[in-house]
């Protein structure tokens, strides 16, 4: 076994890697019934941290 193998990460740390870089969430969910679709959710998510640093989308009010 490597050493990577042996290494644990904590939860924390893992959290604080993906929001970081930022992490993307996607998925669909289709309620059928007899063939026939009845609820149909799509997910698009998009996680990520944010600093002062990074400049507001929207303009800025005065």
């Amino acid at each position: 076994m490597t050493a990577l193998e042996h290494r644990q990460v904590a939860l924390v740390d893992l959290l604080d890697r993906l929001l970081a870089g930022g992490v993307v969430i996607t998925g669909d969910l289709t309620l059928r019934i007899a063939d026939v679709d009845l609820v149909r959710i799509d997910l698009n998510a998009l996680i990520s941290s944010v600093g002062a640093q990074v400049p507001a989308p929207w303009p800025e009010e005065s």
